[in-house]
């Protein structure tokens, strides 16, 4: 069974768009993931240690955790394959030439960056500047 989306490196950079999703994000470490920061998580890694979400700050404010950076949560539209070679480094490269640290997630339709809020508008910008 083929896995959906682009393959084509080169196909994928030239159609690169970002999206921003509204919001403020951070990460937060949980022993135990209650409903309500489930509910509220817009990601979650399981590890060893602990349960990482990923939740709007407020939401990190509101059950108490501590809020230890602030992250603007972009997407690229480009659909990827989940087989496809060479995006995350194409991207984490082009950031990086630009002092952008970047937290990557991938989804079964499309690849999400987590960046600090105050260098989102230029990571948007040499994303997308083709």
């Amino acid at each position: 069974m083929a896995v959906p989306g682009e393959t084509d490196l080169d196909k994928m950079l030239a159609s690169l768009q970002v999206e921003r999703r509204p919001g403020v994000f951070t990460y937060a470490a949980v022993a135990v993931a209650t409903p309500e920061l489930l509910a509220a998580a817009h990601g979650m890694v399981a590890e060893a240690e602990s349960i990482t979400l990923i939740l709007p700050v407020e939401a990190a404010e509101l059950a108490g955790l501590p809020v230890d950076i602030e992250l603007a949560w972009l997407s690229l539209t480009v659909q990827s394959s989940l087989e496809a070679v060479g995006l995350t480094a194409a991207f984490a490269a082009t950031l990086g030439a630009h002092d952008i640290p970047c937290n990557v997630l991938a989804g079964y339709h499309h690849d999400h960056i987590l960046v600090p809020v105050d260098k989102a508008q230029l990571a948007i910008d040499v994303l997308t500047a083709g």
